[in-house]
């Protein structure tokens, strides 16, 4: 792989990765209620899924999205359904300024379950199907990759994926600060739980 192929491919991933999308959505939606360092283990699963879907390109992510479609399915359904689950719940909760100050212990117990969260919303995000399957092998000849370039293409993928949501985690948490009153929070929490249902039924009734 060339220096010019990678990091035309890093830039690529890195716009990719702040594209609007559900994933991105719920990385603003976390990121405006707790902060952006609770984003830290959603965007991980992102990008644990995200390099799952990237070496499977390598060996032909296509043949195996057709003989395992409903798997795929299964997922999107699954991640769809988690998305609508976490929006009525924060739009239920009680969140008050005071609660972010002293929110370090809910970061901690909420990170592995982030993780999960994040895989399952690129892993049930068609438009991260779409990416690996279309985009990519018309970027570079993925399948005729070293594992030496597989394992360079992995890394700047996740770099650029880590800079590019976390960014995006950062830019929202700032905006969050100029929240100040209780009620603000409350509606903050809805419009945030409400987008987070809107992502989830757009997952479930998009294939």
């Amino acid at each position: 792989m060339t220096f010019e192929t990678a990091l035309s491919f890093f830039i690529a991933m890195l716009i990719f990765s702040i594209t609007p999308g559900p994933g991105v959505f719920a990385i603003i939606s976390r990121a405006l209620v707790s902060g952006s360092k609770s984003c830290i283990g959603l965007t991980l699963g992102m990008i644990i899924s995200d390099v799952l879907y990237l070496l499977l390109a390598c060996f032909g992510l296509t043949t195996i999205a057709d003989n395992w479609a409903t798997l795929f399915n299964v997922i999107r359904y699954l991640g769809a359904a988690y998305l609508v689950f976490l929006g009525w719940k924060l739009i239920n909760s009680r969140l008050d300024p005071e609660d972010l100050e002293t929110g370090d212990a809910n970061v901690k117990s909420a990170f592995f379950s982030g993780i999960v969260q994040g895989f399952l919303i690129s892993a049930s995000n068609p438009k991260v199907i779409l990416f690996y399957i279309s985009f990519l092998p018309s970027f570079m000849d993925l399948t005729s990759l070293s594992y030496s370039d597989i394992t360079l293409v992995s890394v700047m993928a996740s770099l650029a994926l880590f800079i590019g949501v976390m960014g995006v985690a950062l830019g929202a948490a700032r905006l969050s600060k100029l929240v100040k009153t209780p009620k603000a929070y409350r509606t903050l929490n809805f419009g945030s739980g409400s987008i987070m249902i809107a992502v989830g039924s757009y997952l479930a009734l998009n294939p």
